[in-house]
């Protein structure tokens, strides 16, 4: 007859350092989301009562002396829609939308330019601005 206590410990792996390390990265990822901004190009949008959300398929920005960027490529006015294009066509998207990030002191037919362009590839056109 055996009368001794069979102790057996369970096996445990220690976790309290994993939650260390979770929040860590945790913050990790916050941080760079919110640095990680696909319009590299600085303008001063202008402002305006709503704010639309819309995928970003394509981003075509303009800067205060009228010089036109496509994502962040410099490109003319001639061959904004050929750029457009591409990117459109690259991107597979079902409903591509070009988003136009004009600065304050961009005039009217800059933008006209963009639209028309998006316009003739029959996109839909979005224009970013600042909530008031």
């Amino acid at each position: 007859m055996n009368l001794r206590k069979h102790l057996r410990e369970k096996p445990e792996t220690p976790t309290s350092a994993l939650n260390d390390i979770l929040f860590i990265l945790l913050l990790f990822f916050l941080i760079i989301s919110t640095l990680a901004n696909p319009n590299v190009i600085k303008v001063m949008t202008p402002k305006g009562e709503s704010d639309t959300k819309a995928k970003q398929t394509v981003v075509v920005s303009i800067d205060s002396l009228q010089n036109f960027y496509v994502a962040t490529k410099p490109m003319g006015v001639d061959s904004l829609m050929s750029a457009i294009d591409n990117i459109v066509k690259s991107s597979g998207d079902a409903e591509p939308t070009v988003v136009i990030n004009p600065d304050r002191k961009a005039n009217a037919e800059s933008i006209y330019a963009v639209m028309y362009a998006a316009k003739k590839l029959h996109l839909k056109t979005v224009m970013a601005v600042e909530k008031k």
